[in-house]
């Protein structure tokens, strides 16, 4: 048998406090919610209008309203105008990729996020903090064991504001149970055990404040009962410079996550997609969780193919995905891959170059005027 190749060992890292760090961003980024939308112009409005009439009919005829965004869209200071839209019953689903939920989860727990990266890899720190990926990485261990998903995790550590850490031998007899027969989630409680004796943790509560879960979209979707999916990528973020980071359990809660997702898709017949900064993430979920969605319905004779996309990013688009349809492969905007994966989804499919910011301040204005429109509170 070969020997495995040999692996950086992490314990061997000098792991920084959070206090030690200097972040970016703070608070204050929540203040641009407040702000007037960026002004846009009249052909952009007008869409965002039709895009508000779809999610007010979405919720009237039972289709599902998706929400799929990267870390930009948190960190341009958007999760306060977002929570009203789920409060109101306007946003069924929300996805985003792991750094997506660390700088949410830094916010409400830190008060601050976002690190100056050239600088700490210069040091040999950057990524390299306790809090982050202590408490992160144990939150979907513990998780994992009683079937939770990443987002929900994060979620139920920021509401209960603690981490509870099992003693080994009640770890050992639920192990010894899940063998037998008598218990679930054999692997992520495995996983956990090895987790608690590689760090030497000790059992008890670990508490936890998160004095700014407020405007977190974790907290708030978990509070809410709204599924929060994080689909990450291996080693794309800060959490897995930690050795408290195992690939048993966030595999497990990572793949929860995609199939809740999924399953928010199936629904999506009606419905509205929205992608927020999300070009790479966004558009590799969907293709798989649809054409699953779609196998399904295909089975049960419904249709999934009513649905609107709308898909938002900085990158020029000078191709009308909509009226052309896909550009031939000499013609530059093929090579424009997230437009090109979403345009062949079926639905409707419209690209927006927009800045996030913009988008959603003037997509929120257009929802509040529709809703008064139909008298709605």
């Amino acid at each position: 048998m070969p020997a495995p190749y040999p692996q950086l060992d992490r314990q061997r890292l000098l792991i920084k406090p959070l206090a030690q760090r200097v972040s970016k961003a703070d608070a204050s980024v929540l203040r641009f919610a407040k702000d007037l939308p960026p002004e846009i112009t009249q052909a952009d409005r007008d869409r965002l209008q039709v895009i508000a009439q779809k999610m007010l009919a979405a919720k009237a005829r039972g289709g599902a309203n998706l929400l799929t965004y990267g870390a930009h869209l948190f960190r341009n200071g958007m999760s306060p105008l977002i929570i009203d839209m789920m409060k109101r019953g306007l946003i069924d689903q929300l996805t985003t990729n792991g750094a997506g939920g660390i700088h949410d989860w830094e916010l409400a727990f830190h008060g601050r996020t976002t690190e100056d990266v050239g600088r700490y890899l210069d040091e040999g720190q950057f990524g390299i903090w306790e809090e982050t990926g202590l408490y992160q990485n144990l939150a979907l261990a513990l998780g994992a064991t009683e079937g939770l998903g990443y987002g929900q995790s994060l979620g139920k550590m920021m509401a209960e504001e603690r981490l509870v850490v099992p003693s080994l031998d009640e770890l050992k007899s639920q192990i010894g149970q899940a063998m037998g027969g008598q218990g679930a989630h054999l692997a992520a409680k495995a996983a956990l055990f090895e987790v608690i004796t590689g760090l030497g943790l000790k059992p008890g509560v670990i508490e936890l404040p998160h004095p700014g879960r407020e405007h977190s979209l974790l907290y708030q979707a978990y509070q809410l009962g709204i599924p929060l999916s994080i689909c990450p990528g291996i080693g794309y973020d800060i959490i897995y410079s930690h050795p408290a980071n195992h690939g048993g359990s966030l595999g497990q809660a990572a793949t929860s996550d995609f199939l809740t997702f999924a399953d928010s898709v199936g629904r999506l017949e009606g419905g509205v997609y929205l992608s927020v900064g999300s070009a790479v993430m966004s558009p590799m979920i969907l293709e798989k969780a649809l054409s699953m969605a779609r196998n399904l319905a295909i089975q049960e004779d419904r249709p999934l193919n009513d649905f609107h996309l709308a898909v938002v990013d900085m990158q020029p688009g000078t191709w009308d995905w909509k009226k052309d349809g896909e550009p031939p492969n000499k013609h530059p905007a093929y090579y424009l891959r997230f437009c090109k994966s979403f345009s062949r989804m079926g639905g409707d499919f419209e690209y927006y170059e927009m800045d996030n910011r913009a988008f959603f301040q003037n997509l929120f204005e257009q929802v509040t005027l529709a809703q008064l429109g139909q008298g709605s509170p």
